[in-house]
């Protein structure tokens, strides 16, 4: 499970940078201000959760369909498809060499770049998420006619809350899996915030939510955290269900700073855009960003020739 955790690292670090960095991609030396870009753009909360959600699916099915409801948090699917090569296939500069990095950063969220959302730019992408609601009726319309298909379907759980999201999950009753169509995998991502406030199933019971899920048809399966093990037990878990429904618990925010100017950041809907705004011009802040992007230790000279 040891190269599943070292993928979500690299991707969280490279999630970092699309929204900070215009310079120093990979700490050559001290972060400057000069290398904080002037404007910061972007959804830092949901990201470590996309990371974890992607690399472990992949992992379990190669040919598995992502589709990611949160598509504010584009830095990390963004993440993911430079390093599998696939972004390179589509804007040649996206290699995954240092200069791909220093190009997909500095293009993030910038003047005829990449925009901070999923977008029909994006490869492979049908879904541009952001406008919260319609991931699972686009997954269940992915899967009709694709027998042998899986669709993994990420869900904020601010995104459970409306009303399109609540009623889509009622296409299992018209959709089912393996009967000349492919199977809908729906992922709850509960972190308990969204953009200023605590969600509804953050703070309900586990039996209310299980209740719930179980309403609409679908067997809750829970992952506590983000252990790959435990991330792979539950998958394979859900291939003895006709409709599976995962519930990934992990704090917003999490790998990033635990507070900033004395306020709670991970853990907290501070962390759903830019926790550290002033990097640029707040010397304290530039060096948590640095201490924030060596936490996760990533060893270049690997991921520039894996």
């Amino acid at each position: 499970m040891g190269a599943i955790s070292a993928r979500i690292r690299v991707t969280d670090y490279v999630s970092v940078t699309q929204i900070y960095l215009r310079n120093n991609f990979t700490l050559s030396r001290p972060l400057e201000p000069s290398d904080i870009k002037p404007r910061l753009l972007g959804h830092w909360g949901t990201c470590h959760g996309i990371n974890v959600f992607y690399t472990n699916i992949k992992t379990w099915n190669p040919e598995a369909h992502c589709m990611i409801g949160p598509g504010h948090g584009f830095p990390a699917l963004q993440a993911q498809l430079w390093l599998d090569g696939k972004l390179e296939q589509y804007y040649p500069e996206a290699t995954v060499t240092e200069s791909g990095l220093a190009y997909i950063s500095k293009q993030f969220s910038w003047p005829y770049g990449f925009p901070s959302h999923s977008s029909p730019e994006t490869p492979e992408v049908i879904l541009e998420g952001g406008e919260l609601g319609y991931c699972v009726g686009v997954a269940y319309g992915a899967a009709l006619n694709r027998p042998g298909s899986t669709i993994a379907v990420l869900i904020g759980d601010g995104e459970m809350e409306t009303a399109s999201l609540l009623a889509s999950l009622n296409l299992n009753k018209f959709i089912v899996n393996g009967r000349g169509n492919g199977r809908v995998l729906p992922v709850l991502h509960l972190n308990d915030y969204k953009i200023s406030a605590p969600t509804i199933y953050g703070r309900i019971s586990e039996h209310e939510l299980h209740s719930l899920i179980r309403g609409f048809g679908y067997t809750p399966i829970d992952i506590d955290g983000d252990d790959a093990e435990a991330f792979q037990m539950a998958l394979r878990a859900s291939e003895r269900y006709n409709y599976p429904f995962i519930i990934m618990r992990t704090p917003k925010g999490e790998t990033g700073p635990a507070y900033v100017d004395g306020k709670k950041i991970a853990g907290n809907y501070l962390s759903h855009q830019v926790p550290l705004g002033h990097a640029a011009t707040d010397e304290n802040e530039l060096r948590q960003l640095e201490t924030w992007l060596r936490s996760y230790n990533i060893n270049w000279q690997e991921v520039f020739h894996a």
